[in-house]
């Protein structure tokens, strides 16, 4: 791990609950972010593919980051998604989230609108230009069509115009591939966001991660940070493999009931509502909670791995 790192350690996808009736449940957020800044983490990611960010409106999203950076009130990064279809919709979203209280933000390639490799390099260099804030590249290909191409991400971390990578490409090979070459850049980190091989992402030099499951369990993920940083491989592989085992409540869902984002994002709201963190499971419009069978299974994993 860098010592030059600027933002480093465990930075959950904040999750957005809501209410019976579909509204954004601030009193259930303030406790989660509570749960996650008392399980240790180094950061809180805000309006990430975890928080549902596509379905919020934008007073929803101005809500939640003000809501974060209040509870916050500074004790970690509050790190905020900019997810735009294109750059100036990115730079105005980007602009609204920083007056709203943002560290940093989370910027994706271009989305539905049809780009290349020069074109999302102008994009970064534009917003770059535009927002003075560390920008994060956020390589999500299942969301965006495109992944990050690693030169031109180690190009942009040349030049400063990114302060590092969240990596969800679910790419491991390219993922090492980019930490070596990155290996040279001052202050610039780069986060996996694949739950269950996170020890072996540290081990290759990642600053962090930025796990959903961190949700639930954020001292397990500090747990396992803590054990690599001090070079207790061993420990920290341990309980990564427990965090392996909690991460198959993603798989409770009965197959094809529910959406692949429904069933993921669906079973962290689940064991959220069973640890009694936030008072319900309800998904954004149109996606179908978790039922009473599909609870049930969650609450044996949770049981089973020491949450409950």
């Amino acid at each position: 791990m860098n010592p030059a790192s600027r933002y480093e350690g465990v930075i959950p996808p904040v999750v957005t609950p809501r209410t019976a009736g579909g509204k954004i449940d601030l009193p259930s957020l303030e406790r989660l972010l509570q749960h996650l800044l008392n399980g240790g983490v180094d950061g809180l990611f805000v309006l990430g593919s975890s928080a549902e960010v596509p379905y919020m409106t934008n007073d929803e999203r101005d809500m939640v980051v003000k809501t974060a950076a209040g509870v916050n009130a500074g004790q970690v990064p509050l790190i905020v998604g900019a997810s735009e279809q294109t750059t100036n919709r990115v730079i105005e979203e980007g602009r609204r989230v920083v007056r709203d209280g943002a560290d940093a933000l989370v910027v994706t390639a271009p989305f539905y609108a049809l780009t290349n490799a020069q074109e999302t390099e102008t994009h970064f260099r534009t917003i770059h230009s535009a927002i003075d804030m560390p920008v994060f590249a956020y390589d999500i290909p299942v969301r965006t069509h495109f992944k990050l191409p690693t030169d031109l991400l180690v190009n942009l971390g040349d030049d400063g115009v990114i302060a590092g990578v969240k990596d969800s490409s679910g790419d491991d090979v390219a993922f090492r591939q980019l930490l070596m070459a990155a290996s040279g850049i001052r202050d610039f980190d780069i986060f996996t966001g694949h739950e269950i091989v996170v020890d072996g992402a540290l081990l290759a030099g990642a600053q962090g991660v930025v796990p959903g499951l961190g949700n639930v369990d954020p001292s397990g993920y500090a747990r396992l940070f803590g054990a690599a940083k001090a070079g207790e491989w061993r420990k920290a592989a341990d309980e990564q493999t427990r965090l392996a085992d909690l991460f198959n409540i993603v798989s409770t869902p009965k197959p094809g009931r529910v959406s692949a984002g429904a069933a993921g994002l669906g079973a962290f709201k689940t064991a959220l509502m069973l640890l009694g963190i936030i008072d319900s499971n309800v998904m954004s419009v149109p996606m179908l909670a978790l039922d009473d069978d599909e609870t049930d299974r969650i609450k044996e994993i949770l049981v089973r791995n020491g949450l409950l």
